[in-house]
Order: structure tokens, then C-alpha cells, then sequence
């Protein structure tokens, strides 16, 4: 292989490759995809085994023309906490079925209706700073999981982490300029096996977690459990769809940038939301958390040029595997927060930098003030950490910012009907 060479979607990729690929591709979704079931107190191994079926299925309802990695969603986590202080998680899985469904009914509006008024609500100049924000809000969540930032949990920073965050940083960032041939489609998983290297060194991986990872029990039933539904609590969660539209919306837009094919249109975004939905429908009736596409997987797809279906088909039959396999999932899981951290550095960056192309692809033309105020309000909303809270529910960051870029572009689109803006070409 070329330094340069690109795998398309529809590409074969030879076994020596998939395999090592794939592994890449589950390892970049690991971490955060784990994070949640943890902070939900429930066992990871199902999340592992939805997150893996809920990926075939999107492959297959997407035709193989949309190579995208379903992991656990976090926009789901104040309401559905909020529901499971008050009622218990059995009643959080009732409202992640009815958003799932939710999500089913936007996709068919959006089949019947198409998706050209996409570039009347959300026109580059506000979808540009949108999709960035998708990487740039998750800056601080990085710094936060690599243990490089004092917080009040952490009043010092460990030198130990600072190097292995510094190392897997490095491997990441040089060996995707500097790899060549096999080596230049793995420098993720290059990263991530140096900084997990230089934690056991550093003694910030314990050698003994490591020995007892390996030793847990070979074959594991993950935790099935049935949900409740609760109107109340359906109710509270419900309002989460326009966060998972607006997400979905921008990670597929982001994609179609880096593999240059509009998925929005073939296979369709109502293709792409549908099988979200459904995943998320099975994921809540058997226990497991809501599904949506993976940011830090479109990372891995930017920096390799490797966006082959095949490989992320791979991943998911990993992780389906490693649900039912205890030292792998064990082992996995022993994975040091620092080397997490180091990789999502680069893959949040490489999110934030598709915005940014997104509106130089556009030729986004700053001499007219929608555009400017367009861009300027959108970032500012996105990053200004204002919250607009509706019920239950929280809107802020990506999704805030989205929903102002909206209404300003609605608004804009009707001032020009009426012949009333300065700038109207």
C-alpha cells in the first residue's frame, strides 16, 4: 500500500489487514462507548454485544454505502439519571425504546419530504460550525479522561499519566505523518499498544490488573434485563431526539466530507436516522443503552483513509465477540485513561477540523453579514457554555448552537422571501 492510498466504502480489504483494522476501529470506540453503561452501574458486556448487532444492522439497512460505528450514546445521560434516581433503570430502557421510535417516525418524515430544506435550515455557514463543535466540545472531555487538567477530584496532576498521555499523543500524531506502507492505515492502534506499554512502565497500569484481567472467567452471559414503560418517564427522556438529530445529522454530513460521496442523499439520511432508531430499539429492550454514531470512529476514518464497511463490519464482530469472551473484555477495560486521552486529542481535532471544511468545500462567502453572523453566533452559542434547560432536559453545546443556527436561518430565509435583507444575491 501507498502512503496515500485510499480504501473506499465499497473496497475488499485483505484479511492481514482487516483484522488489525478492525481491532483499530473497536479501540477508538472503546473507552467512551464503555464509559456509559459505567456511569449507568451496569454491566458493559451487553452494551459490547448491542453496540456490535446495532452496527450490522445500520451496515445492512444503509446497503453498505455509509460506514459508520454505533457506540453508546451520552446524550441520554441527565434525563435517563434523572429517571433512574426516581424510578430505576427499567424505566430509562421504556424511554429509550419510545425515543428510538420517536427517531423511526422523523426518519420516514424525512423520506417523504427529502432532505433539500437541510440547506435552508442549517446552510454552510452554520452546519460548518456546527460539525466543529461536535470535536471542539469534547476537547475538555479528553484533557479530562488523559488526567492532564487539575480538577476538584484531581487537585495534582500525576507524572506518570502526563508521559503516557505524551507518548500515545506522539505515536498518533508522528506515525500518521511519518508510517508508511502497512503501518500507515494502524497508527491508532500503534498509539494505543505504546501508551499501554509505557503505562505498565510507568507503573500507571498496574502489572497486577493486567494478570488479573487475564485470569477472569473465559465465557461471560452479559446482563439482560426488560424495559418498564412509564409515561412520566418517557416524557422526560423523550426531548432527547433533537439531540440525536442534530448529532446524527452532523456525523453524517461529516463523513460524507472524508469519504466525498453525499450520504445524505445515497443512501439517505432517512436510511441512516431509521437504522439508529432500530438499534436503539433493540438496545433498550434487552437492557443495553440507546446507540448513535461514533465521532471518535469518523476520527479513525480522517486520519487512515480507510473507510471501508468491511472494516467497521470487523470492529462490530469484535466487539459482539468480546461481550461473551471475560479476559478480553477484562483486559480491554484495563486500558489507562491517559492513552484514551492521547488518541482523542487527535481524533477530536480531526472532527473540529471537517467543520472547517465543510465551509471551505462551500466556498462560504464571508463578505455577506448572514454568513459572518451565521458562523459568529453558531461558535459562540457552541462554546459560551449557556444552557437553556426545558423541563428535564438540557440544551447546550453542539446542540444549543444547532438549534440557533436554525432559527437564524429560517429567519434569514424568510426576510429574503419578503426582499427585506441587504445582502440577497
Amino acid at each position: 500500500m501507498g502512503n496515500n492510498k485510499v480504501i473506499q466504502v465499497e473496497d475488499k480489504v485483505p484479511v492481514n489487514l482487516l483484522i488489525p483494522l478492525s481491532i483499530q476501529h473497536m479501540f477508538a470506540m472503546f473507552g467512551a462507548s464503555v464509559l456509559v453503561p459505567i456511569l449507568f452501574h451496569i454491566n458493559p458486556s451487553v452494551v459490547l454485544l448491542m453496540n456490535g448487532i446495532g452496527t450490522l444492522l445500520f451496515i445492512l439497512i444503509t446497503k453498505g454505502k455509509s460506514p459508520a460505528y454505533l457506540g453508546s450514546s451520552f446524550a441520554f445521560l441527565v434525563p435517563a439519571g434523572l429517571v433512574m434516581t426516581k424510578w430505576g433503570y427499567p424505566e430509562a430502557l421504556g424511554g429509550f425504546v419510545a425515543v428510538g421510535f420517536a427517531i423511526c417516525i422523523l426518519s420516514f418524515i424525512i423520506y417523504k419530504f427529502g432532505i433539500n430544506w437541510i440547506d435552508v435550515v442549517l446552510p454552510a455557514a452554520a452546519m460548518g460550525p456546527v460539525v466543529a463543535l461536535i470535536g471542539l466540545e469534547l476537547a475538555s472531555t479528553a484533557a479530562d479522561t488523559a488526567r492532564i487538567v487539575v480538577t476538584a477530584t484531581r487537585p495534582k496532576i500525576d507524572s506518570g499519566d502526563v508521559i503516557v498521555f505524551l507518548v500515545t499523543l506522539a505515536f498518533a500524531v508522528l506515525g500518521n505523518v511519518l508510517f508508511r506502507k502497512f503501518f500507515a492505515v494502524i497508527p491508532i492502534l500503534i498509539s494505543i499498544i505504546a501508551g499501554y506499554i509505557t503505562a505498565l512502565i510507568t507503573n500507571v497500569l498496574k502489572l497486577q490488573d493486567v494478570k488479573d484481567a487475564l485470569f477472569t472467567d473465559f465465557f461471560v452471559i452479559p446482563n439482560f434485563q426488560a424495559p418498564h414503560f412509564n409515561l412520566q418517564a418517557i416524557i422526560m427522556i423523550l426531548p432527547v431526539i433533537l439531540v440525536i438529530a442534530s448529532e446524527h445529522t452532523g456525523h453524517q454530513i461529516v463523513t460524507s466530507k472524508i469519504v466525498d460521496r453525499d450520504l445524505l442523499k445515497d443512501p439517505g439520511l432517512h436510511r441512516s436516522l431509521f437504522a439508529d432508531g432500530i438499534s436503539t430499539i433493540l438496545s433498550g429492550m434487552v437492557g443495553s443503552v440507546p446507540t448513535t454514531t461514533y465521532g471518535e470512529n469518523i476520527g479513525v476514518m480522517a486520519m487512515t483513509k480507510v473507510y471501508s464497511v468491511r472494516v467497521i463490519g470487523g470492529a462490530a464482530v469484535l466487539s459482539i465477540i468480546s461481550s461473551f469472551i471475560g479476559p478480553v473484555a477484562a483486559l480491554i477495560q484495563t486500558i489507562p485513561g491517559p492513552v484514551i486521552g492521547g488518541i482523542s486529542f487527535l481524533l477530536y481535532g480531526m472532527i473540529g477540523a471537517s467543520g472547517i471544511r465543510i465551509i471551505v468545500d462551500a466556498n462560504v462567502d464571508y463578505s455577506r453579514s448572514r454568513n459572518l453572523t451565521l458562523t459568529s453566533v453558531v461558535f459562540v452559542t457552541g462554546l459560551s457554555g449557556v444552557v437553556l434547560k426545558i423541563g428535564e432536559v438540557e440544551l447546550k453545546g453542539m446542540v444549543l448552537a444547532c438549534i440557533v443556527g436554525i432559527i437564524l436561518s429560517l429567519l434569514f430565509y424568510i426576510f429574503d422571501k419578503f426582499n427585506l435583507t441587504n445582502d440577497r444575491e
